[in-house]
């Protein structure tokens, strides 16, 4: 028997949700056929098979969660001897491995007659967390339909209690199944714990945006454009705010080239693709860009790269609705922008009372990193840039 484990899809990525499955066991696939399509870092990714042969087992269903080096699928027979290109990690079954298998299970079952180890993360896809429990509790949680590999153990060393399955039980009488988190919302779910580590602060202004009327060319009327622009800007201004910090080794990384994250919302989820070294491009340059990026988000076809390795990042909010708001500062960027609806405001104006349109801005910072008073000039940079 050889397995086919999921291979490194690159840019650190550790685990992917089966999409959809290409095949079937029994199916005879030859090299580099598409086997399946898997979801990582909200783009879909087509996984083709290294070897030709016959496919004697899947591991996992549509929706599972599998990681890097975990099995994909068994090939069975003597008719894989083409290997192909290999893109993941094919391993063989031997008789040491056999052994070596049986000698853990072994040794765990010394370890006691009434706990036995559970790995949740098995071939029909999970994670690497465990759970320990007695023959009686697995019972009891079978009868009453409880997944006891998604419990977390209250008892001495973590070990399931009655009670937590009893509890399990009640909860999902009174409010239902619970639904994992998938895709999209799975991986920003990740994002915003690890953003709990940000000493967050945030600031709050208006711009005066009523010069943008008018004007002949529409590129310039682009809120989100305008916005764009003006970050570039309020960089050059205060470089500290297009950085990034490593909150482990309290060290700071001033970047040069602004690589722009701008958070874009779809039916699937919070996608937040980077539109690269915005300082250096023309508005029209940045427009198509910016344009390109958000078809590739609609059709699910951006790569991960493009989804990556943002420096600062911008939330257009508004477009939907709120004038303020409170964004998040995802690790390890330190500032992230914010900007609100469009409204008339009645306003001062050269000695009168006037209405004019304008930008409710959220500006938050990591304060680990970044003082008030740089914060507070890049906002008025923004501005400034804004209302010209």
């Amino acid at each position: 028997m050889k397995y086919f484990k999921l291979p490194d899809l690159g840019e650190g990525l550790q685990e992917a949700e089966i999409v959809e499955w290409h095949i079937s066991p029994g199916d005879i696939v030859v090299v580099d056929q598409i086997i399946v399509s898997v979801e990582t870092a909200k783009a879909i990714v087509d996984v083709p098979s290294p070897q030709a042969g016959k496919i004697a087992a899947l591991f996992g269903a549509e929706g599972d969660i599998i990681h890097t080096n975990e099995p994909l699928v068994e090939y069975a027979g003597e008719d894989n001897a083409d290997s192909g290109t290999v893109v993941g990690v094919i391993v063989e079954a031997t008789s040491k491995t056999t052994e070596a298998s049986n000698e853990k299970t072994s040794q765990s079952a010394n370890q006691g007659a009434e706990v036995d180890q559970f790995i949740i993360g098995s071939a029909q896809g999970g994670t690497h967390n465990r759970s320990f429990s007695t023959p009686a509790i697995r019972a009891l949680a079978k009868r009453l339909n409880v997944d006891i590999n998604r419990l977390k153990g209250t008892g001495q060393h973590q070990l399931i209690t009655i009670g937590d399955v009893e509890r399990a039980h009640q909860v999902t009488q009174e409010f239902g199944e619970e639904k994992p988190l998938k895709g999209v919302r799975r991986v920003m779910a990740k994002a915003m714990t690890k953003a709990q580590e940000v000493v967050k602060v945030t600031l709050f202004d208006d711009a005066d945006i009523h010069k943008w009327y008018g004007s002949q060319h529409a590129i310039k009327t682009d809120p989100t454009m305008r916005l764009i622009r003006a970050i570039g800007e309020a960089c050059k201004v205060e470089p500290q705010l297009n950085a990034w910090f490593d909150g482990d080794n309290l060290s700071f990384r001033i970047i040069d080239n602004i690589d722009l994250g701008i958070a874009v919302d779809t039916e699937d989820g919070l996608f937040v693709p980077v539109l690269r070294d915005i300082n250096n491009r023309s508005d029209t340059n940045l427009k198509q860009g910016f344009d390109a990026l958000r078809d590739a988000v609609k059709s699910r076809k951006i790569p991960p790269k493009e989804m990556m390795g943002a420096t600062i990042t911008l939330s257009n909010f508004g477009t939907i609705a709120g004038k303020y708001g409170n964004p998040v500062v995802v690790p390890p960027m330190v500032s992230i922008l914010g900007a609100g609806t469009i409204h008339d405001q009645v306003v001062p104006y050269q000695g009168d009372i006037t209405i004019h349109p304008i930008i409710p801005l959220s500006f938050s910072f990591d304060h680990r990193a970044v003082t008030g008073g740089e914060a507070a000039r890049f906002l008025k940079a923004v501005m400034d840039d804004l209302e010209k």
